[in-house]
């Protein structure tokens, strides 16, 4: 007598009275699968990776023995922060199933992280070593921070703890800096397109010249690495990267590393540094300023001796007027006395050669030569007067001339034209109105006589 087995059951051994078909083998193979193997975690190495345009994975994954087709469809890899690759070690939770269209047995994956490391961690290092490859961190491309700091953006929650610490460190350092927050979620969904969203926000209001900015600060505190996610995201270090303002990233604490902070131009260790590296102390500002007045009040008084050794060197060098016209006066007299002695020197030589051809002539000629040659004599002797009278008056001339353009240059000469010279109190000429101010008490000397007087106004 044969048993009766349920046609449904998969193990029925016997031979049914009538046949199942393929398409009802394979739904009751797959419906026993799904029943007995709702989730397990499974490990090993992915080959045979195909991504096709539907965005699904399909793969292998094999040991050392075995090997199981595997697939994940868009819903649940869109989840995966990396993307897998052949010879990746993987850990998988799937569900056991069977592709009922070819009776194959596959495993449908729910979850993927690497073996042996975290998903975040896997795909921190992705991300950072396909940006690295394209330059995005490159040292070459990070600008300085400015020096003078009149508004800084703060990109980060308005309601966590950063932008108190921000304000406050800004507050205690230089409170002239005005802080224009842009609020976004730094953790969660949506956190990394709010931030890009900011950053970008912010380059365009600089660009239309709605707000003038500086720098800009973006961060958070510390966390996870999945509270900190939102800052590894690759739409915020391109956001960062392609911005024109000088960006510092402050995220988390000292220990944390983002690739926000590979990104920006200057990593700030905590958000509150951050503020630090953006404003200058203004006790140190005050320091300095003492320092550079004291350093002027201290060349000052150095110039103002070195000047006042110079005037007073010049001074022992300045001669009197009176005693260089004095000096003049005597050397006139000292040329005309040279003058008159060469005059009566030469009279005397010409007198001696005339006695001497006088004697010449009495000697060798007869009277009425000696007549002609005493009157020739007489002439010579009447010419030789007015040649040295003329040349007398003519020296006599220019010493007068001398003399006059002498007084015309000295000093008293211009006084008598009805100038003066007016001098300060300390002695020295004064040349500008910008010398004196109003009140400043002032001598004039005139030809004949001195004023005391008082600035009224200076123009």
């Amino acid at each position: 007598m044969k048993a009766n087995i349920p046609l449904n059951n998969p193990f029925n051994t016997g031979a049914p009275e009538t046949a199942i078909s393929v398409s009802q083998l394979n739904r009751q193979v797959k419906t026993l699968l799904d029943s007995h193997f709702d989730s397990l975690w499974v490990e090993g190495e992915i080959s045979n990776f195909v991504a096709p345009a539907s965005g699904h994975w399909y793969f292998s994954l094999k040991d050392s023995k075995s090997q199981v087709r595997c697939a994940m469809f868009n819903r649940s890899n869109q989840r995966v922060r990396f993307t897998p690759a052949n010879g990746d070690a993987v850990r998988v939770r799937c569900r056991a199933s069977l592709y009922e269209a070819r009776g194959e047995f596959q495993l449908i994956a729910e979850h993927l992280e690497p073996a042996g490391a975290g998903a975040l961690q896997a795909a921190f290092e992705q991300l950072k070593g396909r940006l690295e490859a394209e330059g995005l961190f490159a040292q070459a491309r990070k600008r300085a921070l400015p020096t003078d700091v009149a508004r800084v953006g703060v990109i980060t929650s308005p309601s966590g703890a950063v932008i108190h610490d921000i304000l406050q460190v800004l507050e205690r350092r230089c409170p002239t800096i005005e802080v224009c927050v842009f609020p976004v979620a730094v953790q969660g969904e949506g956190a990394a397109q709010q931030i890009g969203r900011a950053i970008a926000c912010a380059n365009r209001w600089q660009d239309e010249k709605k707000v003038q900015l500086d720098a800009l600060i973006v961060g958070r505190g510390g966390g996870s690495m999945e509270d900190l996610w939102a800052f590894n995201e690759e739409i915020v270090a391109r956001a960062i990267a392609g911005s024109t303002l000088p960006i510092i990233s402050a995220v988390g604490h000292e220990v944390d590393f983002t690739i926000a902070d590979m990104a920006a131009d200057v990593r700030a260790p905590t958000p509150s540094a951050a503020a630090e590296m953006i404003s200058p102390d203004r006790q140190e500002w005050q320091q300095h300023l003492d320092s550079l007045h004291s350093d002027l009040v201290r060349r000052m008084k150095r110039r103002l001796l070195d000047t006042s050794t110079l005037v007073n060197h010049l001074a022992r060098q300045l001669r009197h007027p009176g005693a260089q016209l004095r000096d003049n006066a005597q050397r006139i007299d000292d040329l005309e006395l040279q003058l008159m002695r060469a005059q009566r020197n030469l009279l005397k030589r010409h007198g001696v050669r005339v006695k001497f051809a006088g004697s010449r002539l009495l000697a060798h000629s007869p009277d009425s030569r000696i007549i002609r040659s005493g009157e020739a004599n007489r002439r010579d002797s009447l010419r030789l007067k007015d040649l040295m009278l003329q040349r007398l008056r003519q020296r006599t001339v220019r010493i007068a001339a001398l003399g006059q353009m002498l007084d015309s240059l000295s000093p008293l000469g211009t006084l008598q034209r009805g100038y003066a010279i007016v001098t300060d109190n300390e002695g020295l000429v004064v040349r500008d109105a910008r010398q004196v101010s109003a009140g400043d008490k002032l001598q004039a000397q005139l030809a004949s006589g001195r004023l005391d007087l008082t600035v009224n106004e200076s123009k």
